[in-house]
């Protein structure tokens, strides 16, 4: 296939007039470009001219003629609306020929600064409620310039970055920009951002640029923007130590100053995993490695909770840095290491002595507790086999790491609970639910085989409420479980709890006629058995115009088909009420 692109890339090439330049700038773009262009962007970007202050829109060519004029390479999406190379092997063609385009990403950048530099762009960033279906082009060049420009930018894209960013950021370009931004989501264009061109370089990571600003004089290196942040905040956050180098050398930064969240440049900068940057804030001796921000989370707390060793690894060398320092929730950095799984970072701060591996948070959630729950097998492992950790050590709410781990159904991590010889697999939670009526509330048949084969399991053991595993798993319909169960012979298939309810009324209540016909298999179970409501099977089966269960029902001797609940309320007249006409017409048969 190179060959064959190869003569069609000749072709374009040797094309007519401005034929060859709109060929080949297509394949640039499309080519380079950060994500798929749509057909409007691509249009507009090929009509900008570099230099010029004016966009003219008499210079956007169809998208008919790019086709043209690119023999057949490109080709448009017309689901997506987006334009797109013919195959994804030309993709591969241009990454083992960087030399078919020059310095692609360096034009791309000069032709978004162009356009964001243009009259008409700076005219709508004034307007205050701008109208940016004029401009398709705009959000592109305004989220993606500086990516460009990171890679590969000249000096003329410099001067263009400076001219564009000497003064106040475009507002309407940061709120495109700054969309991008996880926990950006204002849509308000007439908010104060205060997002200086400093900011928007240091965003980037854009030296040159950041450089050119400073020396200039033209951007305050201490001005925060709408979230309070600095440049080098934004440095720090986005790793990119240059920038942050550079913004340091300057005496009127302090860098250990928190924004109003009290999170400050080395509180990000651990958050995303930027070792390099730590290390340079962390040379500087004002920075305190600990400072934890206003809700108690330290700078090694949120390196933990998302996984970075090696910033945890920098952090815990200081000897100013607490590995065990709990937040405002009573959260550790091992509790949230455990709990998102990250296996190495928890084997980091286990080598510490000053770590409790049992330590619980605020609402008696221990490390093991979170990984159990989340489905953290290798971190469970890791824990249980620490002689400190309590299995059986139960949260507020009553519950253990192995209840957490039978509620969610996970296998795994119950069986590796379940080799520590101490551990309760029956404990009760506080409403009186053990690890079986949680799996059989939520349906995990393998989890309920499992508990089932440990002698001090109860299958039978009622909660508070008096439900046992049965009646939760036929209040769920949860036929599989309900099969187990009733394989045992010291369960009750007819047991009632404190309401009356059976596990065959509340199959009938809820319609799930599978464990309702199971159940009704039991020579035990009592078909016209009420609740303390005097609500029959029969009666809820009425209620729900449920013609098949009515039915059976009425097939049964022992079922009374006109026994009233206590109000006096009829299965027929339930039936008649929600308008059943088929249930009805069974009762008066």
């Amino acid at each position: 296939m190179g060959d064959v692109y190869g003569a069609t890339i000749e072709r374009i090439k040797a094309q007519d007039g401005d034929k060859s330049r709109l060929g080949m700038a297509a394949l640039m773009w499309i080519s380079h470009a950060e994500r798929p262009l749509r057909e409007d962007e691509l249009c507009h970007a090929l009509a900008v001219r570099l230099g010029s202050k004016e966009f003219d829109v008499g210079n956007i060519p169809s998208v008919s003629t790019l086709v043209n004029c690119c023999q057949g390479l490109i080709t448009v999406d017309k689901e997506a609306s987006t334009v797109r190379l013919i195959h994804f092997t030309l993709q591969e063609y241009f990454s083992s020929r960087p030399d078919t385009f020059s310095k692609p990403h360096s034009a791309i950048a000069e032709i978004c600064l162009t356009y964001l530099n243009s009259r008409q762009i700076k005219a709508l960033s004034t307007d205050s409620s701008p109208d940016t279906q004029k401009a398709p082009f705009l959000e592109y060049c305004s989220v993606f310039w500086g990516v460009h420009a990171k890679r590969e930018l000249s000096d003329y894209g410099r001067s263009l970055a400076v001219e564009v960013l000497k003064e106040d950021y475009s507002q309407i370009s940061t709120r495109l920009l700054l969309s991008r931004v996880q926990y950006f989501h204002s849509s308000d264009f007439n908010t104060p951002y205060r997002f200086s061109g400093l900011h928007c370089a240091s965003f980037f990571g854009i030296v040159e640029v950041a450089a050119g600003l400073i020396n200039m004089g033209c951007c305050s290196l201490s001005q925060v923007d709408f979230w309070d942040c600095g440049p080098l905040t934004w440095a720090a956050q986005n790793g990119h130590e240059e920038v942050v180098r550079i913004l340091l050398e300057r005496g009127e930064i302090s860098p250990n100053k928190p924004n109003t969240y009290g999170r400050t440049p080395l509180w990000y900068a651990a958050q995303n995993g930027h070792e390099a940057v730590v290390k340079i804030l962390l040379r500087r001796g004002e920075v305190d490695p600990d400072k934890p921000d206003n809700d108690g989370r330290t700078p090694l707390s949120r390196a933990s909770r998302h996984g970075h060793g090696g910033v945890a690894k920098i952090l815990l060398r200081r000897e100013e840095v607490n590995p065990d320092k709990p937040d405002n929730r009573g959260r550790t950095p091992l509790s949230f290491a455990a709990q998102f799984g990250n296996k190495r970072v928890v084997k980091i701060l286990l080598e510490r002595e000053e770590v409790d591996p049992n330590k619980p948070d605020n609402n008696g959630r221990t490390p093991l507790s979170f990984a159990a729950q989340l489905g953290n097998k290798g971190v469970v492992k890791i824990l249980i086999e620490r002689e400190e950790v309590d299995p059986n050590k139960p949260d507020n709410n009553g519950q253990t790491p192995l209840s957490n781990a039978a509620w969610t159904g996970d296998e795994g991590v119950l069986k590796i609970l379940l080799e520590r010889e101490e551990l309760d697999p029956d404990k009760p939670d506080n409403i009186g639910q053990t690890p079986l009526s949680d799996a059989a509330w939520k349906g995990h048949e393998g989890v309920v085989k499992i508990l089932l084969e440990r002698e001090e399991v109860d299958p039978d053991k009622p909660d508070n409420d008096g439900r046992t595993p049965l009646s939760c798993a036929s209040r769920h319909g949860h036929d599989g479980v309900a099969k187990i169960l009733l394989g045992r012979e010291e369960v009750n298939p007819d047991k009632p709890d404190h309401r009356g309810r059976t596990p065959l009324l509340k199959a009938t209540k809820r319609r799930h006629t599978k464990v309702f016909k199971i159940l009704l298999g039991r020579g035990e179970v009592n078909p016209d058995k009420p609740d303390i409501d005097g609500r029959t099977p029969l009666w809820y089966a009425a209620r729900n115009g449920d013609e098949e269960v009515v039915k059976i029902l009425l097939g049964r001797k022992e079922v009374n088909p006109n026994r009233p609940d206590k109000c006096g309320k009829t299965p027929l007249w339930c039936a008649a009420r929600e308008r059943h006409e088929g249930v009805v017409a069974l009762l008066q048969s």
